[in-house]
This record gives C-alpha cells, sequence and structure tokens, in this order.
C-alpha cells in the first residue's frame, strides 16, 4: 500500500514543481550559464541531507565540469549525524568556510536546506551576498514559512536568494499520513530533479548561443577516463574536491 501511494505523491510533487518553478528554473538555469559560459564556477553548499544536492551536479555523468561542491565533513551525516545537526546552527561557522575557499567575482552560489532555518546556510547566504556572488536558493516554502528561524534577527535562507527555488516537499518531508507518523521522505528525490533539470536548461543555453558545453561521460563507459581527464585537468585547481 505504502509503495503505490509513495509513487503517486512522488508524480504529484514533481508535476506542481513542473509547473510553479518553471519560471525560477529558468532564471537560474541563466545565472549559471552567464557564469560557465565566461569561464566561471557555480559554487554548491548545503548541509546535512541537503549536501547530496552537490553531489548530484559535482563529477557527475552527464553532468557540468564547472561546479564547485562545498562539501563540509563535519556537516555531514557521516562525521555524527547529532553533532553535525548541531554545528549547522552554529553561528559564525559560516564565515570560516566561506573564507577558505577559492572565489571569483561574481560567481553564484546556490544554497540549499530544506527547512530554511538554521545559522550556517542562512550566514552562508548573507555573506554572499554581501559580496556580491548572485546566489539561488533551494529550499521548501511550506516548511520553511512555517518554521521559525533560528537566527537571531529572524530571517529565513529564501530571504537571501536572487532566485528563489521551491522543491514542493511537504512540512516534515514524508508524504505519507500513517498511525507512525510521516513516512516517505521526498525532498531528496526533488532536489535531484531540479539538479538534473539545471543541467539540462543550460546545455539548452549553451546551444542557443552556438556554444559547446563541458560534459562528463560515465568513468565506467570506455573512453570515459580520457574525457573526463581532459575536461577536468583545465579547472583541476579550482576544485577542492576533485582530487
Amino acid at each position: 500500500m505504502y509503495n503505490e501511494l509513495f509513487n503517486k505523491k512522488i508524480v504529484d510533487l514533481i508535476n506542481e514543481l513542473d509547473i510553479n518553478e518553471e519560471d525560477n528554473l529558468n532564471k537560474a538555469s541563466e545565472l549559471m550559464f552567464n557564469a560557465m559560459k565566461s569561464g566561471l564556477f557555480v559554487h554548491v553548499f548545503a548541509t546535512g541531507h541537503s549536501h547530496m544536492f552537490s553531489e548530484e551536479l559535482f563529477y557527475r555523468a552527464c553532468g557540468l565540469v564547472q561546479i564547485d561542491p562545498i562539501l563540509v565533513p563535519i556537516l555531514m551525516q557521516h562525521e555524527g549525524a547529532v553533532r553535525s545537526t548541531s554545528l549547522e546552527r552554529t553561528r559564525g561557522l559560516a564565515k570560516i568556510i566561506y573564507d577558505g575557499l577559492d572565489l571569483k567575482p561574481n560567481e553564484p552560489f546556490i544554497i540549499v536546506s530544506n527547512s530554511g532555518i538554521n545559522s550556517v546556510p542562512i550566514e552562508m547566504a548573507k555573506i554572499c551576498k554581501e559580496n556580491k556572488h548572485p546566489v539561488i536558493v533551494l529550499t521548501s516554502l511550506k516548511t520553511s514559512t512555517n518554521l521559525k528561524s533560528r537566527v537571531e534577527d529572524g530571517s529565513h535562507l529564501y530571504d537571501y536568494g536572487d532566485v528563489v527555488i521551491d522543491n514542493h516537499a511537504p512540512m516534515g518531508d514524508g508524504v505519507i499520513e500513517s498511525k507512525y507518523g510521516k513516512l516517505g521522505s521526498s525532498s531528496t528525490i526533488l532536489n535531484s530533479y531540479i539538479a538534473q533539470k539545471l543541467v539540462l536548461k543550460i546545455i539548452d543555453l549553451y546551444e542557443a548561443n552556438n556554444l559547446t558545453p563541458s560534459i562528463y561521460m560515465s568513468a565506467n563507459l570506455p573512453g570515459g577516463d580520457k574525457h573526463n581527464k581532459e575536461l577536468y585537468e583545465k579547472y583541476k585547481g579550482r576544485i577542492k574536491s576533485l582530487y
């Protein structure tokens, strides 16, 4: 019963996302494309499970090369799940992370937080705005607008987005009501769908401008390693997570 219901709920959310977020996806892809065609990078930052959006865009078969994932181990579950939850609420940590990045003027950031209420993603967005980086926010507005922010001024992540993409995930992430509480987490599936839509829209923009995008192929296909190395050798000095 749960499996069939989950399929329907997820498909419904994807259709809802397609209808309501097309304009925001177009704006985000244009920001990313304009940076990439100029040789710049798009930096992607998140905490908790949301960091999987960064990995979905990075070093991915069929994906674009000019993505810099800001993967901070202490903010991920494998370094201590409970501790990572506490750390994403820690004031001042975003500035330390930001100061260690290799950035160029006007490079966009994508900042992802389903709840959009914790200190680290909100402070990172503030810092990016102060330093004139375009900010693309990916969040659940159904969740964020109904939760109290954990930062002093009461702001939410969506307050700092030049573009705000709503993943349409429900409160509590689960799409199924049960006697156990919510079941069937949705945000990772929806975020991955958004990531791939952005990639395809950017490739459309490359083609519309008679330009050739740099696209990874699977390293497990014949010729994949050689193809990919020729692409990332050009940029490897700027992608901390590459080696």
